[in-house]
């Protein structure tokens, strides 16, 4: 949980710290430094609201709890958190080699209109979505137990590690591609998506909402017990230990979904989850092919404008 806590936290605390530090970039090199404030007013405001959120996700989870209801909204909440870390690490990539002009383009409109409030509310929102998302993903990964998450080492570690890597960035001491940073970045949250969505199929399993045609496919128990409970119940049942650790298998299950007894539907998932990326990466191969063969038929005109326009002067 620590683990995942610390990837997620530092992608999303990295990714808002840069959109504001670019646009904090931008107003000293424009001579606009008097609206820096007004940047990191909005961004704190969204820090403080996102702190609300997180409460009230608890207050919420608690209520379920109370009901006995507790189980489907987390089950609710892993299979959305799933498909929200997915979308975030496609829709990153994809941006990523425009944030830098997109986000300077917004704020060249707020100053030429004199907008402070603009200003205000842009930052707010671009740190708000991340602060949202980042309680979200805790609430899946905990179980709803945010406030673990929030106080773990993982989270205040990737909030501290996003900090230094955002400060020598803009120092200009330390230079990254922020579309290879996105998507090294992406393929570990991945690998978060694809567990959590295992997860929530062998939740609505043991909830007797979805069947099972083989409940156990395997059992690899011997060779790591997917929680320390389960290793004392190997020892004890078999007389002898098996090979790794439960701690090991608990590391993997939290990060990767992992079972040591998996139904046939939780590989299926997992393995189809892999396959729907895999096929929307390849999709979209094409596309850029198609941009390559166009650019060399834009450039074989320029040579012929040139020599028309040599020749009328």
């Amino acid at each position: 949980m620590q683990l995942q806590a610390f990837l997620i936290t530092f992608r999303e605390v990295l990714e808002a710290l840069l959109i504001v530090g670019i646009i904090t970039t931008y107003l000293k090199r424009t001579d606009n430094k008097k609206f820096v404030k007004f940047v990191w007013l909005g961004a704190g405001m969204a820090v403080a609201a996102s702190y609300l959120v997180a409460l009230l996700f608890q207050v919420v989870f608690t209520g379920f709890s109370a009901m006995g209801t507790e189980m489907y909204l987390k089950i609710s909440i892993i299979f959305i958190s799933s498909l929200l870390l997915t979308q975030m690490v496609f829709w990153m990539a994809e941006h990523s080699k425009n944030i830098k002009s997109n986000v300077e383009g917004k704020i060249s409109k707020y100053i030429s209109t004199g907008s402070i409030i603009g200003m205000i509310i842009h930052s707010f929102l671009v740190v708000m979505r991340e602060g949202i998302e980042t309680v979200f993903f805790f609430a899946a990964i905990t179980g709803g137990n945010i406030g673990a998450a929030l106080t773990g080492w993982g989270a205040i570690s990737g909030l501290i590690a996003a900090s230094v890597v955002s400060y020598l960035f803009f120092k200009g001491t330390m230079r990254i591609s922020l579309k290879a940073f996105f998507r090294t970045t992406g393929a570990f949250i991945v690998l978060i998506a694809a567990g959590l969505m295992v997860q929530g199929v062998s939740m609505m399993q043991d909830l007797k909402i979805l069947g099972s045609v083989v409940p156990h496919l395997y059992d690899i128990t011997w060779f790591l017990p997917e929680h320390p409970i389960d290793y004392a119940h190997y020892v004890r049942d078999h007389g002898v230990a098996p090979l790794l650790s439960g701690d090991v298998g608990i590391f993997l299950k939290a990060f990767l979904g992992y079972s040591s007894m998996p139904s046939i539907e939780e590989v299926l998932v997992y393995l189809g989850y892999f396959a729907v990326i895999y096929m929307l990466i390849f999709l979209k191969k094409p596309a850029r092919k198609i941009e390559k063969v166009e650019k060399p038929k834009q450039s074989q005109k320029q040579p012929w404008k040139q020599t028309v326009a040599s020749a009328n002067e």
